[in-house]
């Protein structure tokens, strides 16, 4: 008789620390909601679940009943819940230290919820280096889950992938479960019966265990997916064909995990899932490997070469994306100083952790790096940290250091309310300004990037043909009107104070003597200071009469280009919006007030200044489509010089808005 193969369901929740409440209850609506009460009504049906700790917090609150039949089904041996950092971090690119703590809360977390602690972790992004082990085992886990991809690189063959293999690292033991990437990209997408045949015939191949875990938004939240699961009844067509069949079983990992041998010790390379390594490459390698890729797949040999034609990893993003180096750096130098701190208050470490959330730091298939909401979530946790810091061990001056590793000098300058970062880059402009007591950086901007998918922009929007629904990795779509115009890289990233003379950006400055914002080109001296919550800018000019001078202040204003974001000129008078064009022929003040901050900045120069302003948008992929997503307001000031000895102040103070 064929021996029955048994199917380790498993689905993954989350998301991103920051989001907006709103969102997050539509996924609960559309998707976590009617996923659990569906499988329910279906005890016999054993699958495993992971929920990153900060939504699971968030949902136990909000919508407890829903939370309580979820611990239910643990309690009645239906459910194994995995662990994972807690607020889903990439474990590898963040301390060991911080791993286990991470690890350890969730952990502790489930068990005091369900009374059952993990044995099983979620890898984040499914990112594997073996540096992980350690943490993981620390902490009492004893498998993870990652891509079948990562055992084809060794040389595997999928015929081989029905079972937990054993890994080591200097001695600590970890077994590892291979995900299907074929029942990947089958559930939920194709028919139901067309599912269970599948399962079927691994059965009659003789294959013990058909293993997936995969995002559990698949089911509800992508577009198309929630009528399809749920309204034309997928998921029921799907749980009632495999319960009927004989051919198939289900189990929890935990379940099988204790029931089986492992297959043998195993090795693997640095590796995410295989999209990982198409997203992590700039261009123009991204498009030389997905050229690559489908001539192999077009010559008929691109299963049996994908292995061997690797692409990126996913440390490459912080290669790619100085916005995202920074943001890490500045995360791991706060952990560091953290940790020699006795007794810190909770609420650090709390902060850290979010500082931690992956989804802020990459990009691919979603919005994450290019969502200007996620990257002030970190930056918001980032100072919180750093001012508590500053309170309970206040900084030494710390001389230059180069702290994202890109070869050029960072000099800081703070104060209790106030810190800018300069760096000694030729553009002697301001790389972050940032605000304790509003917890916010306004030089969190991004600039615009050649992305590999911008070349499908003239593509026209795809259909699905045949049964089942379209996968979001193979259609295009657009959420916006986007034009060749609006993805053209830029040439030098989005800065405050970025001068530009007779129109040409000044990138030959170079720092001067021991202050710490001193920098100096032929014609040009300029300093930096910054005061209570001022910042201070100076220019002198030397021989440069009747030239054209201009500053530029890229600056993130977390209202966008929605109506709570507004420019206010000294008479009181509301000229426009941030997302609107703003043009003021002469002006030597002008206020940005943003109330989703709730804070404003208030521009003051020494010489009336012809200002413009407008929005600075990026294009980028999403679930929805293609979308254009507001990063800053761009405001530029600009003067004629009015003789060959001349000074240049510019004023910006930060305030909370009034009540």
């Amino acid at each position: 008789m064929t021996r029955a193969v048994t199917l380790l369901l498993g689905v993954h929740a989350h998301q991103p620390v920051g989001n907006f409440p709103e969102v997050i209850e539509d996924a609960h609506r559309r998707c976590y909601k009617p996923f659990l009460e569906t499988l329910h009504a279906y005890p016999d049906f054993r699958f495993s679940a992971h929920f990153s700790g900060w939504l699971l917090d968030w949902l136990r609150e909000r919508f407890p009943e829903d939370m309580d039949m979820l611990a239910g089904m643990v309690r009645r041996g239906q459910v194994e819940m995995f662990s994972s950092g807690d607020t889903e971090p990439v474990l590898a690119a963040i301390p060991h230290r911080d791993r286990v703590g991470q690890l350890a809360t969730l952990n502790d977390k489930l068990a005091t919820w369900t009374g059952v602690r993990p044995q099983g972790a979620w890898l984040t992004e499914r990112v594997w280096e073996s540096a992980v082990v350690p943490a993981l085992a620390e902490t009492g886990i004893r498998y993870v889950t990652v891509d079948d991809y990562h055992f084809f690189c060794t040389g595997r063959g999928a015929a081989e992938l029905d079972g937990h293999f054993s890994t080591e690292e200097d001695g600590t033991c970890l077994d590892l479960f291979p995900i299907s990437e074929a029942l990947r990209y089958r559930l939920p997408f194709h028919p139901a019966h067309e599912v269970v045949a599948y399962l079927e015939q691994l059965a009659d191949r003789g294959q013990r265990a058909a293993i997936y875990f995969d995002d559990i938004e698949k089911f509800g939240i992508w577009p198309e997916t929630y009528d399809w699961v749920y309204n034309r009844g997928w998921l029921k067509a799907l749980i009632e064909g495999i319960l009927a069949s004989p051919r198939i079983d289900t189990a929890t990992y935990a379940d099988f995990h204790a029931r089986n041998a492992t297959r043998g010790i195993v090795y693997l390379p640095t590796a995410s899932y295989s999209e990982m390594n198409e997203w992590t490459l700039p261009m123009p390698a991204a498009a030389t490997y997905t050229h690559l890729l489908a001539q192999e797949k077009a010559a008929g040999r691109g299963e049996l070469h994908r292995p061997f034609i690797r692409g990126g990893i996913w440390r490459n993003f912080l290669s790619r994306y100085p916005e995202a180096n920074w943001m890490h750096k500045r995360m791991q130098a706060l952990s560091a100083r953290l940790a020699t701190v006795p007794d810190a208050p909770p609420g650090l470490t709390d902060a850290l952790y979010r500082a931690q959330a992956n989804d802020a730091y990459w990009h691919g298939l979603f919005g994450g790096l290019y969502l200007p909401h996620l990257r002030r979530a970190v930056w918001n946790n980032i100072l919180a940290l750093e001012a508590g810091l500053d309170r309970l061990a206040p900084r030494a001056d710390a001389p230059s250091a180069d702290v994202d590793l890109d070869g050029c000098r960072e000099f800081f300058l703070t104060t209790p309310e106030l810190q800018i970062v300069l760096r000694d880059d030729g553009l002697g402009a301001i790389h972050e300004l940032s605000s304790y007591g509003l917890t916010h950086n306004f030089g969190d901007t991004l600039r615009r990037y050649h992305e590999h998918y911008h070349d499908r922009i003239d593509t026209a929007p795809s259909r699905h043909e045949g049964d089942g629904i379209a996968s979001a990795h193979d259609v295009v779509r657009f959420k916006h009107p986007v034009g060749a115009a609006d993805v053209l890289p830029d040439l030098h990233p989005r800065l405050i104070a970025l001068d530009r003379l007779d129109g040409q950006p000044v990138a030959d400055y170079r720092h001067v003597g021991d202050a710490p914002a001193h920098f100096r080109r032929a014609g040009i001296d300029k300093t930096c200071g910054v005061d209570s919550a001022t910042l201070h800018i100076v220019w002198r000019f030397e021989g440069l009469a009747g030239r054209q001078f201009s500053t530029t202040l890229n600056l993130a204003m977390p209202s966008c280009d929605g109506f709570l974001g507004r420019y206010v000129l000294d008479d009181g008078h509301i000229p426009c919006g941030f997302g609107q064009a703003l043009d003021l022929p002469e002006a030597t003040g002008l206020t940005l007030e943003d109330g989703v901050l709730g804070g404003l900045l208030r521009l003051a120069c020494t010489r009336p200044a012809h200002i413009r302003g407008g929005p600075h948008h990026t294009v980028s992929q999403s679930e929805a489509g293609f979308e254009k997503i507001m990063q800053a307001a761009e405001v530029h000031l600009m003067w004629t010089i009015p003789d060959n000895d001349c000074t240049l102040q510019l004023q910006i103070t930060i305030e909370p808005s009034k009540p």
